[in-house]
């Protein structure tokens, strides 16, 4: 596809505002898992705004292509993102996590207009994708079915098994991306569970991986033009994006006891007023 100034700025501008909402839906919540919902907001960005073939006022539309949100626990980064592009209207935001609410810390198919796949427990997603992405095939459909999932999350079974089934099967219709933020809960990933060498896997597991920063919507948008264009008999494509915890508020970046914050004035305030220093 491509990508002029003009537009990349757009979509710069676009991440920035949606870093602010989810401090926004951290306040109002109470609280979030706001590390990982801003390490991977480039990416959903481009996605919603450039990419996926999607129509909010036809949420359930048959050639749309599909999203599944893995590392679900982003939940506070993926539903604004949603909103913004008109699924429903962002003033519901407000009720995010609150009794009653659709919007909870992991996103809920049957509650989420727009959202594709339930999510919570690790590992789900990419089997999920595979699934989609082959019935669609044998319907004739030439769809995309992207996943994004958590690093930690790659230290699950399941994910190797879905990756070599992926490849297996050349279901070339999955983009498979990894937000590469290097931290989890209980600490970075190569203190829990040792990932590295990550690029290596994929590629023994016979992927074409596509290594960004998945903070530079430049190489994000580059990224996706290239897993777009994969045809069958190529290798899937997976995206290693290496991000930021924490991007775009300085005293969150890299910072592993925000994997969840508790969304008090002081915080929020702090936070607004570093990802307002953003350039775009």
């Amino acid at each position: 596809m491509g990508i002029d100034a003009k537009d990349l700025k757009q979509l710069k501008q676009i991440a920035k505002d949606l870093r602010l909402t989810v401090i926004d839906v951290m306040k109002w919540s109470g609280g979030a898992h706001v590390g990982g919902s801003l390490s991977c907001m480039d990416m959903l960005t481009a996605l919603y705004f450039k990419y996926l073939n999607i129509d909010p006022l036809k949420p359930d539309w048959d050639e749309r292509d599909r999203f599944i949100l893995s590392k679900g626990h982003a939940a506070a980064g993926y539903i604004p993102v949603l909103a913004k592009r008109g699924f429903f209207p962002e003033e519901q935001l407000k009720s995010f996590n609150h009794f009653g609410s659709p919007f909870a810390m992991h996103p809920d198919t049957n509650k989420v207009v727009g959202c594709d796949a339930s999510a919570g427990s690790l590992g789900h997603g990419l089997p999920i994708a595979l699934g989609m992405a082959l019935g669609l095939r044998f319907q004739g459909k030439d769809q995309k079915v992207v996943c994004m999932m958590g690093d930690g999350e790659c230290q699950e079974g399941s994910v190797w098994e879905a990756a070599m089934a992926i490849s297996h099967f050349n279901a070339t219709n999955v983009i498979t991306i990894v937000d590469r933020n290097k931290a989890q809960i209980d600490g970075t990933t190569e203190q829990v569970m040792a990932l590295e060498p990550f690029a290596d896997k994929w590629k023994a597991f016979g992927f074409d991986v596509i290594e960004i920063d998945g903070n530079d919507m430049a190489q994000v948008c580059e990224a996706f033009d290239k897993a777009w264009a994969k045809k069958p008999g190529d290798k899937p494509a997976f995206i290693l994006a290496n991000t930021v915890k924490g991007k775009g508020v300085d005293f969150m970046e890299n910072q592993v006891p925000y994997h969840y914050c508790n969304g008090t004035d002081e915080v929020c305030a702090k936070a607004k007023a570093s990802i307002m220093k953003m350039e775009v």
